[in-house]
């Protein structure tokens, strides 16, 4: 259970969501009918050891509900109170995602990413409310909103989720207690209007580490994520320290540090109509010593020709990527 009361959130929102954020992708095992729970823990380690204060359970992936529910358990476990784990809330219906919630919140999880079904068509802004409202309501635990054009609400406001909207969700939810900031994207006018309007209540993710560098020399910005950031290893955690730390100097020559693999991770194809390819995210943070290895089917793929471009473009930003074969990625570290 959550360590915090609902009526809590947004304190201890205010005191835990100050540093980076990664994702943690579920592993197989070899013959796609369980969970490897060794490499889940590895994916755990690797995380607290790079800095990371916590990591989404990704359930954009071939998982149970069940399954789902004991990979949360799992990563609560293995970090023992060393970095928060974040559910992942983009199940098939409202219903399905009220009770994913309850599983989660009952493995350990602390906080909600709130995503929206690829079949959820409201009609409009007052439906994303009843929607987003009934789920809050639901759980105990802190929510992060999430605009985004992902989930087509860009034809009902170009924001995704406008201004008015949130300042409903959070007048009437206690337990919103967190934007992740991409509304309106690839703009910023609305991770802007977010954090003018609402930085005082709640915490403004910038997720986006080539926005987030920039923006928090400007405002102030405790937290990035949930995002790809594994894909740069320790690196987002430390430019994280360098601008609470007023080290703006420092944190641009990084900034530029990372300009080769930041060119490849943009170069490479990273998803389509929505879907984010899992399978590269996965690659790319295995060249930076996490786990790999298997995703059922049905899951992107990686090409020969992608998995070069990110390896080198690690190598010219002195990431010292894995020198493993690529063709180690397809089993994983910690094979099951």
């Amino acid at each position: 259970m959550a360590s915090y009361n609902r009526k809590d959130a947004r304190d201890w929102a205010r005191q835990t969501l100050v540093g980076v954020a990664n994702v943690t992708i579920p592993t197989m095992t070899s013959d796609m009918t369980d969970l490897n729970e060794k490499a889940i823990r590895h994916d755990v380690e690797k995380t607290i050891e790079h800095g990371f204060v916590g990591s989404l359970a990704c359930s954009e992936v071939a998982i149970t509900p069940e399954e789902y529910g004991r990979f949360c358990e799992i990563m609560v476990d293995q970090a023992r109170g060393r970095a928060f784990v974040v559910h992942h809330a983009v199940f098939n219906t409202l219903e399905d995602n009220i009770a994913q919630v309850k599983r989660a919140e009952a493995a350990g999880a602390e906080l909600v990413l709130l995503g929206y079904p690829p079949f959820f068509h409201p009609k409009s802004l007052d439906d994303v409310y009843a929607y987003t409202k009934a789920f809050c309501d639901a759980t105990n635990l802190a929510v992060m909103l999430f605009p985004i054009p992902t989930w087509g609400f860009s034809r009902l406001h170009p924001s995704d989720l406008p201004v008015a909207l949130l300042r409903r969700l959070i007048d009437d939810c206690p337990n919103v207690a967190a934007i992740k900031a991409e509304g309106g994207a690839p703009m910023i006018m609305g991770a802007i209007e977010a954090h003018r309007h609402f930085h005082k209540e709640v915490v403004i993710s910038s997720p986006i580490e080539f926005e987030y560098i920039p923006l928090a020399q400007l405002i102030p910005i405790p937290f990035c994520g949930t995002n790809f950031a594994a894909y740069y290893g320790p690196w987002i955690p430390r430019i994280h320290r360098l601008l609470q730390d007023g080290r703006y100097d420092e944190a641009t020559e990084a900034f530029y540090k990372l300009a080769p693999a930041r060119a490849a991770f943009n170069g490479v194809p990273q998803g389509s109509n929505g879907l984010i390819n899992r399978t590269m995210w996965k690659y790319e943070s295995w060249l930076q010593g996490y786990n790999g290895g298997p995703l059922r089917h049905p899951t992107p793929r990686v090409y020969a020709r992608d998995m070069a471009a990110m390896r080198r473009g690690q190598e010219l930003s002195g990431l010292a990527p894995t020198a493993d074969p690529d063709e180690a990625f397809f089993t994983g570290r910690n094979p099951g």
